[in-house]
């Protein structure tokens, strides 16, 4: 048997109220629609880590063979997703990578891979991630219906608690959504033209061609978390297979958004967190052609629902009110002056410091037991020269010892707040403060860590630990 292992979830905490897209509401409603917005440190990257984060709580890294990323807007154009999301979850040195992308549809195909994987025993326990932080035009339709997110699954053949039974693709060439090379806006064809001929013939014909290998209906199924650009081209799609509106996963329009390669993935994570034993769940995928895949839901689900999942994100939120905000996090803001074009930090220290920087790695003295960080040779409470253990910080709770708040750093959201945060164990580090109100800041405010961007010089994006506010219950 092989299939979902664990599973988790990321939606960044910002959300867009949609009433204020365009700068031109005078009021925005408490409770209208709204999207998720990525923060302006938070990329795809950086939510592929906390999904996968979320996904192996509880779980030996070293157990992992293999990550596949999926994502249509990884920063880089010539360098591995996968490498980076490895390193900074510390997996093993030889842990097989790969990226998938240029389709909507790759995380389907890389869910169907990993199996494949995993089947044919090259692996056994393959990490897929979907991460997709879309851009449309300002003020345009696609700026309102994308949003952010990722979601992650852990495929095995042992302990499976959600088994793959199948999946069907269809390829096609249709023009309907697309994004150039160094373009940053996602485009799409007039919607009659995208809905008619693409989505909906496509993700109809794949759904059957699923069922009839399955000797099933579309309405054998318990849970249906269906891929759609709009609510009324889901509902259309749901009728046309005679799926009943119990059965469908809510699609989270006006919450969440469009999340690209991630959209679907997060519905089927969300029908994971109130799964049972028997149930079976149909995810269907579309971009280029559509992909269905059947899951059958073991007893051992219950064991892996204590993620914070994708209901844990959707309650911690906290809204926009500013249309120029936004812009700024997206770089979409004219600015007197460019970002400076030097080459940015030395390709030889990010190397030579890749374990404290993107592992989040700090040393403990095997004499005294001091936590310390960065990595040095002399401990500096019992003076033992070269006897330290290498320990992972990232995944240990802090507090904050001291912190300022800087309104001259250049921040996309001003104040950029600073901490001296000492890791439980000892160390002491000086991190910047994320998803958080200066309102809220406190002397031993109890912190996690989360991967971040710190900024981006000479084209490319360098990545580094933050810390933010525990919050075990999302307010």
């Amino acid at each position: 048997m092989v299939g979902i292992h664990s599973y988790g979830a990321y939606i960044p905490m910002w959300r867009m109220p949609l009433a204020a897209l365009g700068g031109g509401a005078r009021k925005i409603p408490d409770n209208g629609p709204e999207k998720a917005v990525a923060n302006y440190d938070e990329d795809a990257i950086t939510m592929a880590v906390a999904a996968a984060t979320d996904c192996l709580e509880g779980i030996d890294r070293q157990s992992v063979d293999g990550v596949i990323f999926s994502s249509t807007t990884y920063p880089y154009k010539e360098k591995q997703g996968a490498s980076i999301i490895a390193k900074a979850l510390d997996l093993r040195r030889d842990v097989q990578t790969a990226d998938l992308g240029g389709s909507l549809r790759a995380s389907a195909g890389a869910l169907r891979v990993a199996a494949d994987t995993v089947r044919a025993g090259s692996a056994h326990c393959v990490l897929v991630i979907a991460s997709d932080c879309r851009i449309g035009a300002p003020r345009s339709g696609i700026e309102r219906n994308v949003g952010d997110g990722a979601a992650a699954f852990l495929i095995s053949d042992n302990e499976v608690a959600v088994s793959l039974e199948g999946t069907h693709a269809i390829s096609d060439e249709i023009l309907d959504v697309w994004r150039t090379e160094g373009d940053p806006f996602v485009h799409s064809w007039e919607d009659r033209f995208v809905v008619e001929h693409g989505y909906s013939d496509r993700t109809v014909e794949a759904v059957r061609g699923l069922c009839e290998k399955l000797d099933a209906n579309p309405g054998d199924f318990t849970r249906v978390a269906l891929y759609a650009p709009d609510a009324r081209s889901h509902g259309g799609v749901a009728k046309s297979l005679g799926i009943s509106k119990e059965a469908l996963v809510d699609p989270l329009f006006g919450r969440l958004g469009n999340a690209g390669v991630a959209f679907a993935p997060l519905l089927l994570a969300q029908a994971l967190e109130s799964a049972r034993s028997g149930d079976r769940i149909l995810m269907a995928s579309y971009g280029d052609g559509a992909e269905a895949l059947s899951f059958a839901v073991t007893d051992r689900i219950e064991k892996i629902q204590n993620r914070r999942g994708v209901a844990w994100h959707l309650t911690r939120k906290s809204s926009l009110r500013d249309y120029d905000m936004y812009l700024r996090f997206r770089q979409l803001d004219t600015k007197e002056w460019e970002a400076g074009t030097n080459s940015g930090i030395s390709a030889t220290i990010h190397f030579r410091d890749r374990d404290e920087d993107l592992s989040f790695r700090g040393h403990q003295c095997r004499q005294c037991s001091t936590m310390q960080y960065p990595f040095q040779r002399v401990c500096f409470r019992c003076y033992a020269r070269d006897d330290f253990d290498e320990v992972r910080l990232a995944d240990r709770k802090g507090s904050v010892k001291s912190f300022s708040f800087d309104f001259f750093a250049g921040s996309p959201n001003p104040p950029l707040v600073a901490t001296m945060t000492e890791v439980d164990g000892g160390s002491r580090v000086y991190l910047q403060m994320t998803d958080c109100s200066p309102k809220e800041v406190k002397l031993d405010m109890p912190v996690e860590f989360t991967f971040r961007k710190i900024h981006e010089i000479g084209g490319k994006p360098n990545y580094f630990w933050k810390c933010t506010p525990i919050r075990e219950e999302a307010q």
